[in-house]
């Protein structure tokens, strides 16, 4: 079993920016690959990145391209996503991700390329 925690959320201004960690616990040596997906209000589960444990490729949402950098330290068994320039659009609780397969470009932004999930944390963009 792995186990996934997200810190990091808050408030912060149009602008602006935060990271987020995913910290694992457990058996993380049976993980191949992490994705952050995010849910607005009234909104579907957006996948926002992902990036693979061997060779750190990295997948990207076409919504947060060039703005959001998702990065890992495996020796901490931590994935960092770099949220800069945000929007009020950008608002949503933000979840990671853990997958049990190595990450490819397709499967990456699926939900169900993952089998566990943490329980997410709040970003708010509001002035």
């Amino acid at each position: 079993q792995v186990r996934l925690v997200e810190s990091g959320g808050g408030l912060v201004r149009p602008g602006g920016s935060l990271r987020l960690s995913c910290t694992a616990s457990g058996r993380t040596s049976s993980t191949y690959g992490v994705g952050w997906f995010r849910q607005a209000p009234g909104k579907e589960r957006e996948f926002v990145a992902a990036i693979r444990s061997s060779g750190f490729s990295t997948y990207y949402g076409d919504s947060v391209k060039g703005r959001f950098t998702i990065s890992a330290d495996n020796a901490r068994n931590t994935v960092y996503l770099q949220m800069n320039r945000l929007t009020p659009d950008d608002t949503a609780v933000y979840v990671c991700a853990a997958s049990s397969f190595p990450l490819n470009p397709v499967g990456a932004s699926e939900e169900s390329t993952y089998d566990y999930w943490g329980q997410g944390t709040q970003v708010t963009v509001s002035s």
